[in-house]
Order: C-alpha cells, then sequence, then structure tokens
C-alpha cells in the first residue's frame, strides 16, 4: 500500500544528516547513516492535513491545549497500548529534549545526579553538563544471546546513592534498541520508590518497538514521575516540532507550564506540528505498521548479511527502534582507521559507537530508517571497509 522503496532526494533541503553532513565527518557529499531521522516522506494523512493547513494561508499563534490535540494523543496510547492517559496530565513542549532538560532542573539541584543506562543517547549527557548535573551511569550488559541486560546490583547501588535525584530512562533504549519488559520496568519503579528516585522516561521510539511496549504509567508505584514522547520519530516529523508529556504531579506540570510560556515564551506551539501530530494519531497506524515491517525487513537483512560474512558478531536485530548497533568487537579492528576507511574510500558516514559514551568503543550505530538500496550501499561498503582492515 505505501512505497518505501523508491528514493527521495533530500539534498537541498536545509536536512541536517545529508547536507549537513561535514559538520561531523569532515567531508561533503558523503552517503549518511547517521542521525536518526528516516529518508521516508511522511504518511499521506499527514501530508493532506498539513496542505490543507498551507492553503488557508494564514499562520498567527496557535495553542496545543485542547481537545483535538489531547485526544489524539491519549486515544493513541489507549488503541496501541492500551494504556488509559489522563488528558489533563498533558503537557506541550518544542522537543523532547527540552521537556526532560525542565522537568530534570525541577527535580534537582547543580552537582546532583541523574541516573542513565549506558552506552546512552549523546544529547543526555551533553545536557545533563551543560545543567551542571552529575550523570550517573548504569552500564548495560552484552549478553551470550546479543540482547543487553541491566546490571541490577550495580543500577541499585547507583540509585541508593544520596546524590541520586532522578531515573532517566530510554524506552525503547537508544542505541541497543532494548524494550524494556514490564518485569525489568516495575522492578526499576520498586528500587527507585525504595530510594526517592524520580523517574523522566523518554519513549520517544515507542511506536518502533517490535516487542511489546509497556508505558511507565503501567507500572508507576507513585506520582513522581513523566513519561516524555513525540510522533516525530515514528512518522518522520521532527522539523515540524513538538512534544508532549505525562506529568502525573499537577504541582510539577504547573511548574513546567511556567516556565515553557513565562519564562522561556514557548507556549505558541508550531501549528504545523499540532497537526501533523493529530493526523499521525487520528489515521497513520496502517501506515506505521507498513512502515514497521519494512524497517524490520531491513535490520533482517542487515543481520542475514553481516552474520554470513563475520559470523563471529552475531548480530541480532534489536527489539525496537530502527538503528542497527553493531558490536565489531570481536573483529579486533582499528576504529580510527575503520572511520577513515569508511570516509575517504567507500565515501559513507556511520556513526561510532563511542558518541554515545566509552561503553560503545568498538561498536557503530547504523541507521536503516531508509530504502533497501542505501542500506545495501552502506552495509556493503562497512563489510568492505572491515574486510580491508582485516587482510592489511
Amino acid at each position: 500500500m505505501f512505497d518505501f522503496s523508491t528514493p527521495v532526494n533530500r539534498y537541498g533541503t536545509y536536512c541536517t544528516q545529508w547536507d549537513y553532513v561535514e559538520d561531523r565527518f569532515g567531508e561533503v557529499d558523503l552517503l549518511p547513516f547517521t542521525i536518526s531521522d528516516m529518508d521516508f516522506a511522511v504518511a499521506p494523512c499527514i501530508e493532506k492535513a498539513l496542505s490543507e493547513r498551507l492553503a488557508h494561508g494564514v499562520f498567527g499563534y496557535s495553542r496545543w491545549n485542547h481537545d483535538d490535540f489531547k485526544s489524539a494523543i491519549t486515544g493513541w496510547f489507549s488503541r496501541r497500548y492500551h494504556s488509559p492517559i489522563n488528558p489533563e496530565h498533558i503537557v506541550y513542549g518544542p522537543s523532547v529534549i527540552y521537556i526532560i532538560s525542565q522537568l530534570v532542573m525541577q527535580w534537582t539541584k547543580p552537582g546532583e545526579g541523574v541516573l542513565i543506562h549506558t552506552p546512552a543517547y549523546d544529547a543526555f549527557g551533553n545536557m545533563l553538563a551543560a545543567n551542571d548535573r552529575l550523570m550517573l551511569t548504569s552500564p548495560l550488559l552484552k549478553t551470550a544471546g546479543g540482547s543487553y541486560e541491566i546490571d541490577w546490583a550495580q543500577f541499585e547501588a547507583q540509585a541508593a546513592k544520596p546524590d541520586c535525584k532522578v531515573l532517566l530512562l530510554c524506552s525503547p533504549q537508544n542505541p541497543t534498541g532494548r524494550v524494556w519488559t514490564r518485569d525489568e520496568l516495575s522492578r526499576m519503579a520498586q528500587i527507585c520508590l525504595q530510594h526517592q528516585v524520580k523517574v523522566i522516561s523518554d519513549d520517544i521510539h515507542m511506536d518502533m518497538a517490535f516487542n511489546d511496549y509497556i508505558p511507565w504509567s503501567e507500572v508507576a508505584l507513585d506520582d513522581n514521575w513523566a513519561l516524555v514522547s513525540s510522533g516525530s520519530k515514528s512518522f518522520n516529523i521532527p522539523a515540524l516540532t513538538g512534544a508532549y508529556a505525562f506529568v502525573a504531579d499537577q504541582t510539577v506540570r504547573e511548574r513546567y507550564l511556567t516556565q515553557l510560556k513565562a519564562a522561556h515564551g514557548l507556549s505558541s506551539p508550531s501549528i504545523l506540528g499540532v497537526i501533523g501530530h493529530i493526523a499521525a494519531y487520528n489515521q497513520g497506524e496502517v501506515w506505521l505498521d507498513s512502515l514497521k515491517d519494512y524497517l524490520q525487513a531491513n535490520l533482517s537483512y542487515v543481520a542475514e548479511q553481516l552474520n554470513q560474512t563475520f559470523p563471529e558478531l552475531n548480530y541480532q536485530v534489536p527489539e525496537g527502534t530502527y538503528l542497527a548497533w553493531i558490536d565489531l568487537t570481536p573483529l579486533g579492528v582499528d576504529m580510527d582507521a575503520l572511520q577513515q576507511r569508511l570516509i575517504g574510500h567507500y565515501k559513507v558516514a556511520i556513526m561510532r559507537g563511542d558518541t554515545y559514551g566509552q561503553e560503545g568503543q568498538g561498536y557503530v550505530r547504523l541507521n536503516v530508517g531508509c530504502p533497501r538500496s542505501k542500506v545495501e550501499i552502506g552495509l556493503k561498503a562497512l563489510m568492505s571497509a572491515l574486510h580491508d582492515l582485516k587482510h592489511q
């Protein structure tokens, strides 16, 4: 029903991934598999809704706090995840990381700690450092089967520290692709309750879970939590801007909204972002399900080709996201040499794993949110570069 195979030319659109690849990799005209957006056009229902709004021609100040926006969100969680959400608990923000940063500022003091599973999305560490907060790490353990698990003793020891005030959870986890089970989430909730640690759950990749995704609201044991998300990853609309959060505590919500409106002057949202979310959540389910099938097939292709060529890698399709987190340490390659070979010879840009912390050393993160033809080029380049280095 939907075409995900025909490439869309993104050059000349002020696109971070394509037009500005030189910023991170030092060269232009590289084929990028980098920042986590997708190379697909949006769902037809979103394009139609935006076109109709553009045809109106007037783009004055707007509002997010109305039933159309909030019921689209609550309806999505009810239908997709069988999770009832009180619409009065919803707040808006221009981005997920903005909302997270404001809640961290509200729930911690300078120098206090925020607990994060690592490897982790690099913006988390950057945000905490810029706000003079301490990042407490809980490194995930790679299993013999190629998945990732929590080191529960270490996690609880970190949570028990007096300066640990917040767990910043990534659910599903970026970059490993773990989708936390109900048991894992419940165990984290118990530990956080015991040690009076508040929880901020970044669920921006929730719709990209191939296993059952459980919202934090389903396991929370008190009101000291927030779930932050957006349709931006699922429906490829980050440039429209817009995110939302469920904040259980009324006082926290009111303080957040005061910061949003009075301190930062951000309460009038992008009307295209609001309309994009409403259309996506009310009409985009069939498109999303087709997209997920395509993405999972891309990831399966990566696993099949990698393991056929380098069986010692034992790469496994992740439980969620469209990001292939590939452990190259069994090959013993020099990562600097690999990047130089990929960029200089094959003209391909793939994210280094150590971008996401020291636990990512020896890994790469390959974005497969693109047509299969592009995945084939990038994967062939990666395997060829690895072959070159192994036989030097």
